[in-house]
Parts: C-alpha cells; sequence; structure tokens
C-alpha cells in the first residue's frame, strides 16, 4: 500500500484526494468501513457473487430489510443496516448489463458509485468500499469500469471533504491491477477519454 501512495505523489492529480482513495486485493465483507457497497441486482433480494457473499456474512437482517425497499433501479442505489458484518451498512446499487457500451452502460456504471457516495454523504458516513460493481456476471470489461469507478470516485471526492476514505477491495489479482492502473493514469492525467464514456 505504501508503495502505491508513493507512486501517487509523483503525479499531477491532487494527492490530497489521491490519498483517500484505496486499492486492495480482498473480501469487501471484511472490511471495517462504515458503509460497504453491494452489487445488488434490481429486486434487492440476494444474488450471486459479491451480493451473495454480503447477505451470507450479513445474515438475514439484511434480506429483511431489503425486502421493504421495493427494489432498486440501474444506477440507483439504498442503504440498509450492515447486519452481522463489521462495515455498519451496506448500500446496494445496481450496475448495468454490458451489452456494448452505447446503451448507457458507462453513465448508469458513474451513477452507482456517484449515488452510493451520496448516500453516504447523506447519512454522515466517511469510509465506504466498493466491489468491482458489474464487472462479474454483468460482463463489464474490467478496464473501462475501472477507469469509470475511479474517476467518478475521485471526482466526488474532490468536491466533498467530508468523506475520508473510498476504498475499492477487489477478488482477483487481474481486476486489483485494473484498478491500480485506471488510479495511476487519473493521477498522470491520463485517464479522461480513456475509458469508454
Amino acid at each position: 500500500m505504501e508503495e502505491r501512495r508513493t507512486e501517487e505523489t509523483e503525479h499531477n492529480m491532487d494527492t490530497a484526494i489521491l490519498s483517500r482513495i484505496e486499492i486492495v486485493q480482498g473480501d469487501i465483507t471484511t472490511q471495517e468501513v462504515d458503509a460497504i457497497v453491494n452489487a445488488a441486482n434490481s429486486t434487492l433480494l440476494g444474488g450471486g457473487g459479491v451480493d451473495g457473499a454480503i447477505h451470507r456474512a450479513g445474515g438475514p437482517a439484511i434480506l429483511a430489510e431489503c425486502r421493504t425497499l421495493g427494489g432498486c433501479a440501474t444506477g440507483e442505489a439504498k442503504i440498509t443496516a450492515g447486519g452481522r458484518l463489521p462495515a455498519k451498512h451496506v448500500i446496494h446499487t445496481v450496475g448495468p448489463v454490458y451489452r456494448d457500451g452505447q446503451h448507457g452502460e458507462p453513465e448508469l456504471l458513474a451513477s452507482c458509485h456517484r449515488r452510493s457516495l451520496e448516500i453516504a454523504v447523506a447519512h454522515g458516513l466517511k469510509t465506504v468500499a466498493f466491489p468491482a460493481i458489474s464487472c462479474g456476471v454483468y460482463g463489464y470489461p474490467i478496464p473501462q469500469a475501472a477507469g469509470i469507478a475511479v474517476q467518478t470516485v475521485a471526482a466526488f471526492l474532490e468536491g466533498h471533504p467530508e468523506l475520508d476514505l473510498a476504498r475499492f477491495v477487489l477478488f482477483g489479482p487481474d481486476t486489483y491491477n485494473a484498478f491500480s492502473s485506471a488510479l495511476r493514469r487519473l493521477g498522470s492525467g491520463q485517464q479522461e477519454g480513456e475509458h469508454g464514456c
């Protein structure tokens, strides 16, 4: 982690913002943050991948609360308590299913990250951990998704100093490397236009 942050200080973007973004490889269900973001489906009633893992780790209280929310539109987000998770809350967001990148997918993916952070701010939360939204069965190409995610979060942090930390928690090395590269490119001013927005 220290090595990555040392690299960031050499780049052009405000290092105070970059220092509030972390890229780690690990299990999002174990993160001790105010909220973790769940890559949910539109029913909010559980599923596979990250969604299933969060519901299994957090216990039935999360699903019970989700049942009261009436689902969630793609690109939107809703919040529940964290159940048995170390995180106090779960912010459920519905990422786009990737078709070809020409059907609003980049805008919807950016909206997932922005709306999740808006909800965090509205609830006075300071630390948020994201998975790689839409990068599993929804088929979003990981390099493009990483660019959109990191750029959207950095832009939000720039205008919201009350948020202390946005952490991307990635399951495998390929996804971790893609997000790390996206953060480095953002710092060096090369991000714009590279992710297909």
